[in-house]
Formats: C-alpha cells, sequence, structure tokens
C-alpha cells in the first residue's frame, strides 16, 4: 500500500508557554514550596529562570539582568558596599520527591529543598521585601550548578559579565545548617605516572617494573605533614592523598606502566599557581615520568575580616567554620570578592531521596538576613 504524507493544514503560530507564577508575598517557607514544584534539573532551568525573572522585573526598586538561564536582579542606591546574596536554581535528578511534602513538624520534604531552594526563597524574599537596604545588593540564581563546570551558570557570567558580580562581599546560601562557613579550599588532582618495560614475570630481570617504581611517591605521601594554617581565626586542615592506583597487565606480565591519582586539598592562603608549585615540590625526586594536572579549582578566602562579614556574622550568629569543600565561593574569590556559605539547609541532606528542611530554619534565616541588611 502506498502511503503518503498527509495534506498539510493550515496551523496557528507557535505560542510560547506561559511563565509560571512566584507570589514574593509569601514568606519564605511557601515560596521554597514553590520553587520544588517547578522542576529544574540541570539544563532545564528555563521556566524557573522565566519565573524568577518576571517576579523580579515587577519590583521597581531592582534593575535585572537576563543572561541564558541566570537572572542578576541589582539595587543602585550609592551605598558605601554592595553585597552579592547567590545560588543556584537547579537541582540534582528528582526521585520521585516533586511535589514537595510539608509534615506535621513543619518539615518541607522534595528535591532541592536543602539544596538549595530553600536558599533561593531567602534570596527572593529579601529581593521583595527590603527596599531600602543599608548596602547596595546583588542577587544573582544561576544555573548548572550540579554538573560539569563548564556549564556552571556562575562561571558564563563571571566570563561574560564580571561588572554585574563586582562587590565588596558575597554570600552563597549554600545548605550550611545555617552555620557560616568561611571560603572553601582548594581543589586539585594529579596523574603521576611511572614506566617500565613489560617481560614476563618468570624472566623479570629483562623487565622493569612500573609499579615497584612508584614506591617512592607512596612514601612520600605517607610522610606528608598536612599544614593547619589559620586564617581569619578559621583552621583550615590541608592533606595530600593517593585516592586511586592503576598498574597491571596480566598476572605473569611486569607492568610497564603504573598510575597513582594524587589529590590535594589546600587552604585559602594559597594560589593555585602556588598549589601546583607545592604539589611539583613534594615528588620533584620520587622517579615520576610524567606529571598530569587532571583537575583544578582555587580555593575562596573567607574574609571574615572585611567590615560586611563581621556585620554579618553579628547578624546571624553562631561560630564561623571553614569550608573543607570546593564551592562557588570560588568563583568570587577570583574576582577579588571575599564571600562566605550561609544557608538554611543541612548539607548531609543534599542530594538525597529524603532530602527535606525545617521551615523553621527557612524563616530564621530569611529574619537574620534582614536584620544585617536593614540595622
Amino acid at each position: 500500500m502506498d502511503r503518503t504524507a498527509p495534506a498539510a493544514t493550515p496551523s496557528s503560530p507557535e505560542r510560547p508557554a506561559p511563565v509560571l507564577d512566584l507570589d514574593l508575598d509569601q514568606d519564605a517557607a511557601q515560596l521554597t514550596a514553590r520553587l520544588v514544584d517547578i522542576p529544574s534539573e540541570s539544563g532545564t532551568e528555563k521556566p524557573l529562570a522565566d519565573a524568577i525573572e518576571t517576579a523580579l522585573r515587577a519590583l521597581p526598586h531592582l534593575t535585572v539582568h537576563r543572561y541564558g538561564n541566570n537572572v542578576v536582579a541589582r539595587t543602585e542606591l550609592g551605598r558605601a558596599q554592595r553585597v552579592v546574596l547567590a545560588g543556584h536554581i537547579d537541582t540534582v535528578p528528582i526521585a520521585d520527591n516533586v511535589p514537595s511534602r510539608l509534615d506535621e513538624d513543619g518539615v518541607l520534604w522534595g528535591c532541592g529543598t536543602c539544596d538549595m531552594k530553600s536558599g533561593v526563597a531567602v534570596q527572593l524574599r529579601i529581593a521583595r521585601t527590603v527596599t531600602e537596604p543599608n548596602r547596595d545588593l546583588t542577587f544573582v540564581f544561576y544555573d548548572n550548578e550540579e554538573v560539569a563546570a563548564e556549564r556552571n551558570g556562575l562561571k558564563h557570567l563571571a566570563a561574560a559579565h564580571p561588572s554585574w558580580l563586582e562587590a565588596d562581599f558575597a554570600v552563597l546560601l549554600e545548605p550550611s545548617d545555617q552555620q557560616v562557613e568561611g571560603g572553601c579550599q582548594g581543589t586539585l588532582r594529579v596523574l603521576l605516572r611511572t614506566r617500565g618495560e613489560r617481560a614476563h614475570s618468570a624472566r623479570s630481570w629483562l623487565g622493569s617494573n612500573a609499579i615497584h617504581a612508584a614506591a617512592p611517591i607512596l612514601a612520600r605521601l605517607a610522610g606528608y605533614r598536612p599544614r593547619y594554617p589559620v586564617i581569619d581565626g578559621l583552621e583550615y586542615r590541608e592533606g595530600l592523598n593517593a585516592v586511586r592506583i592503576e598498574g597491571g597487565v596480566a598476572g605473569n606480565v611486569i607492568p610497564d606502566l603504573c598510575t597513582v591519582t594524587v589529590n590535594f586539598r589546600y587552604a585559602p592562603d594559597r594560589t593555585e599557581d602556588e598549589a601546583l608549585a607545592h604539589v611539583r615540590e613534594v615528588f620533584a625526586d620520587c622517579g615520576i615520568d610524567e606529571f598530569v594536572i587532571d583537575d583544578h579549582s582555587g580555593a575562596a578566602m573567607p574574609g571574615l575580616s572585611h567590615p560586611a562579614a563581621r556585620a554579618f556574622i553579628e547578624a546571624v550568629g553562631g561560630t564561623p567554620q571553614p569550608k573543607y569543600g570546593w564551592t562557588d565561593v570560588s568563583r568570587f574569590s577570583a574576582l577579588g570578592v571575599p564571600a562566605v556559605n550561609y544557608g538554611p539547609g543541612n548539607p548531609h541532606l543534599a542530594h538525597k531521596r529524603d532530602e527535606r528542611v525545617d521551615t523553621g530554619k527557612i524563616l530564621a534565616a530569611e529574619d537574620r538576613l534582614r536584620v544585617w541588611l536593614t540595622s
């Protein structure tokens, strides 16, 4: 049977999808639930970015910019200082945990409740309610934080529009269980390769064992004494560790290649160049045939001595802690902006199927930021 395509019929122009609404007059806990109910897995943030942009453009005290699925809103009041409040709008893949659910104990469950739509809700509430802040404010909502670094929206903003991110101090509302976490550590991963010559293991003297040649590398790691520098009153703990070792061909072959993967977590008083130079120095005489930089993200200074940071800590309370992991505060540090992590979510619940957040902590975070920005 001859199958032909049906005749084309006139069609109306394609209509854009309606913009989802955000009511910024809701409290931060209610707004968190609304944000969770707008799915925004990494790479699918456009509907949420559209909703955020529309809600912010309705606020006359803000100037709003859009770049891709990244939204930046700014006050222009001529204050002596400018502060950034930043947060990513994407989540990890949904795990049957959308829509959100509020239980009788005031705990909100759902994908992104902790990491970090509760923080984004606090940003939006401050944008809505603090119209005459004591410092000029920049609100940054960016995409693709939960995936590969080359897709990170904050990275793209820093490259394309660095002036939008200029500030004296920045707060990332990443989950920190309402504790100020200063700066972040840098992370450097290198591949240290030793080479040999293959031979039959029954005639090993005819070859050269690359795994044996890696022994000085392991000895150096075992004897390494890390620094514990104190920066702005926070003790950072460096670490240099083997995280993987690969070598071997077969059960009867002398291996001709061995690779030791080493991770260096370093304090924010080292630059990226200094961190790399230190690792090269540690292994300088270990007989390495190939030194490969596999990954490198710089550290961020805590900046707790800055007046804005001191005022922030006084307003939100608690004892500042060092950030031992890496976060996007590093990108602000690279721009010369000291930054801290502070958000209502518990980081231990991030990315879990049973992700959740105490709504009381969301409301408290909103109130404490408001006090800081209006006192």
